[in-house]
């Protein structure tokens, strides 16, 4: 670790294991961290909201951060896909722009019948001081809708603290409805519907007789979302990204939440008991058990077939949250792959613990990881291939490594099942394609 800044290794960890990881605070000056900044995370939280309208206060550049970023699907409304900006500028800066925002909220309510807006207070915001809490409660009580302000300055913390400003967001949104009365079934946190995931998820929970009360936030509605509070249980799909509002409607709803993960073959299996399990239902887990056997039986010779092309490689990953790289390891696993490199922008310590469990004992974990980081290790283990997200595939490119995309735009499932086809052929296309003999070493 001779070229790896003093001040982060802390957050590096040779020998597979992941306790005392330093974690959960800003990057380091001058180490190109991979991270994004708060108003990131709380965009990509709310944005697939489909009938919501998104105002970016701030400069137009932020809005440029909108819905064709992430491969959300919708089954109704598109409004999503359009973004909006207050456009601050310098007689802005000067001036304020609170009047500016406040007629951008009244044309989307008077000619755009919006019910759900949603305001970012991004860095200039921020900084010239908008009362942004001010506009919205006016638009509220104007408009009769729902206006929710999001305090996501970039410069205020990391993608984590966005989320839980999306978090905030949403526990203002759904705080009016707390008497409802409970419905059975349970909501799913966590999963944005990238290539229509959520149906996947959704449909198997049908099958057990389980049904889906609200979806955070994936192809989610004003309409669904207000129905959380009724819900009997919560999935917290992606922990990095929504635990924090489990932790919140529990303590305000009373409802019980279970981390689930829907990526791979052991983590998809134990989802569906535990749920039908915490859910006191014995005919689900029955169900459950049945369509399990039924789907690993269909897949086994699949995977028989990948599976001499597959073991034996090494597999580097760095992803955005712990959870799923928790589960990306215990896929490799079972196609025959040991992860050499593991690494996340937002992974917690609990999350760290595990990933020192499931790895080898000479692996590297990291958080927060740079390039050059990533380009030392992955070289050191010999990786085959890296899973990761647009900013990592030129490196893999340049390294001449194969890479599997884990992002959000992608047009492929990943999750369930069928997504566990998608990945293994997409790793298997990538890391044995013919190409790989004229670039070894890399350029």
């Amino acid at each position: 670790m001779n070229t790896i800044l003093e001040e982060r290794k802390s957050s590096i960890r040779q020998g597979g294991d992941g306790s005392g990881m330093g974690c959960e605070r800003g990057s380091v000056a001058g180490a190109v961290s991979q991270r994004a900044c708060v108003y990131c995370g709380a965009r990509v939280v709310l944005n697939p909201i489909t009938d919501a309208f998104h105002i970016v206060h701030g400069p137009i550049g932020c809005a440029s951060y909108t819905w064709d970023i992430r491969g959300s699907l919708t089954s109704g409304s598109e409004r999503y896909r359009n973004s909006y900006s207050t456009d601050l500028r310098e007689q802005d800066v000067i001036f304020g722009g609170a009047k500016k925002l406040s007629a951008a909220i009244d044309e989307l309510a008077e000619h755009r019948n919006a019910k759900l807006v949603f305001v970012y207070a991004t860095c200039i915001a921020g900084v010239i001081g908008d009362d942004v809490d001010a506009v919205c409660r006016e638009a509220e009580r104007k408009h009769d809708i729902r206006a929710i302000p999001v305090k996501a300055p970039g410069f205020s913390g990391t993608k984590s603290q966005g989320y839980r400003m999306a978090c905030d967001a949403l526990m203002r949104l759904i705080l009016p409805h707390k008497s409802d009365s409970e419905i059975r079934g349970v909501n799913i946190l966590g999963d944005f519907n990238l290539a229509g995931e959520m149906w996947i998820i959704k449909n198997y929970l049908e099958r057990l007789g389980i049904p889906v009360v609200s979806a955070v936030t994936g192809d989610a509605s004003y309409e669904t979302l207000i129905k959380m509070p009724m819900a009997q249980l919560n999935l917290v799909q992606c922990a990095g990204s929504v635990n924090y509002l489990a932790k919140l409607m529990e303590a305000e709803f009373g409802t019980p939440y279970i981390k689930v993960s829907f990526f791979g073959i052991e983590d998809i299996g134990s989802s569906l008991i535990r749920t039908a399990d915490a859910l006191g239902d014995a005919r689900a887990a029955r169900l459950a058990r049945e369509f399990i056997a039924e789907k690993e039986a269909e897949l086994a010779p699949f995977s028989a077939r990948y599976r001499p092309h597959l073991e034996g490689k090494r597999a580097a990953i760095f992803v955005g949250g712990g959870f799923k790289a928790i589960s990306l390891i215990r896929q490799f696993s079972a196609m025959g792959i040991e992860t050499v490199v593991v690494g996340t922008q937002t992974g917690q310590p609990e999350d760290y613990e595990l990933i020192g469990q499931l790895v080898g004992s000479d692996a590297v974990i990291l958080d927060d990881a740079n390039p050059s980081e990533l380009e030392q290790f992955m070289r050191e283990k010999g990786a085959d291939i890296l899973v990761g997200g647009v900013k990592e595939r030129p490196l893999a490119y340049k390294l001449g490594i194969a890479f599997c995309d884990h992002n959000h735009e992608r047009k492929h499932a990943l999750a369930g099942y069928e997504g566990i086809e998608n990945f293994t052929r997409e790793i298997h296309l990538s890391m044995n394609s013919p190409v790989r003999r004229y670039m070894e070493g890399g350029i």
